[in-house]
């Protein structure tokens, strides 16, 4: 089991598309969001400036991406002097071209960056975005394998031509620019603080989260997860602490929790099958436990998410088990 995918799925991040811009010189943009998002802006050509919320302006160069995953307002500019000028009311005019860019700045086209926004689901405590630091400046030229530099240039042919259905593959190509970003964050040694993150760098807590997340619904306890991946139970223990900053057992309700909230908001499962489902042997048992971990009831939880999104489909959550 491929642990981030299984966590970026239940907790469902995804990305869209927010400006693609056309700049010429001397240009300041501001980038906001009516609700926090993480955003991401990858340069396709030329160079741009990123005005950070706390510290000097960051040079963008052909290639490069920028993840701010807090969703910060900040500057985009064609150069330091422009994002200092720029704030919330006294940016550049701009205007939409016909190819649906923005085209903002004097002269011909000396900058081409894409902007793209991230949302995730607000209901599941297993996150990612929130757990990265305030800004991942990835350069093209410290990318061995050059595969976030390949999947700029082909967000760049997609802007320099659109065709039909452009927007889907831009949208589909941040999603995996995203993935990629988080990979050379990863490989960086990045996840310095206790998460669930820590588990991708111990093998031994990997193996046991993967457990956990295969068989949510089995009666677990932590010798028995110790001994299905080889090690004593007090080296689980500790092993586990350190890299998650907590207990096999209270990872595990939270992961349950997670998964019965998806199925509470998305399906009209009934709390026996949902209860079944992530290891509770009634639903009485399993309301308690929900009511402790979210401070609600799972009728009152589905109720509320459900008027909050709108109709909610019938099925299986994706990342339900």
């Amino acid at each position: 089991m491929d642990l981030l995918a299984e966590v970026l799925a239940l907790s469902d991040v995804r990305g869209a598309v927010g400006a693609r811009i056309e700049a010429g010189e001397d240009w300041g943009w501001w980038w906001t969001s009516a609700t926090p998002r993480a955003s991401l802006h990858a340069v396709t050509s030329g160079t741009v400036w990123v005005g950070l919320p706390d510290g000097a302006p960051l040079q963008l160069m052909p290639g490069d991406v920028v993840l701010l995953p807090g969703g910060a307002e900040h500057a985009l500019g064609s150069d330091p002097a422009a994002v200092a000028r720029t704030g919330p009311h006294t940016f550049d005019d701009w205007h939409a071209t016909a190819s649906g860019t923005v085209s903002i700045g004097t002269g011909p086209v000396r900058a081409r960056v894409l902007c793209a926004e991230y949302d995730h689901d607000q209901s599941v405590s297993t996150q990612v975005l929130p757990l990265l630091p305030e800004v991942l400046h990835l350069r093209a030229d410290s990318d061995p394998d050059a595969l976030a530099e390949d999947t700029v240039r082909l967000l760049g042919r997609e802007l320099a031509a659109p065709r039909a259905a452009t927007g889907v593959v831009l949208d589909r190509l941040v999603d995996v620019l995203l993935v990629q970003v988080l990979r050379a964050w990863l490989a960086s040694g990045g996840a310095s603080e206790p998460s669930w993150l820590g588990a991708l760098g111990d093998s031994v807590v990997g193996a046991a989260v993967t457990r956990l997340h295969e068989q949510p619904a089995r009666p677990w306890t932590t010798a028995a997860l110790a001994r299905e991946v080889g090690v004593s139970r007090a080296t689980l223990d500790r092993r586990f602490a350190a890299a998650t900053g907590e207990s096999p057992g209270t990872y595990l309700t939270r992961w349950r929790m997670d998964l019965a909230a998806r199925r509470l908001r998305d399906t009209d499962d009934s709390l026996d099958a949902i209860a079944a489902s992530v290891g509770y042997s009634s639903a009485y048992a399993f309301s308690r436990a929900f009511r402790r971990a979210r401070s609600q009831p799972p009728g009152q939880f589905r109720a509320t998410t459900r008027s909050e999104d709108g109709p909610a489909p019938t099925g299986v959550a994706t990342a339900a088990v």
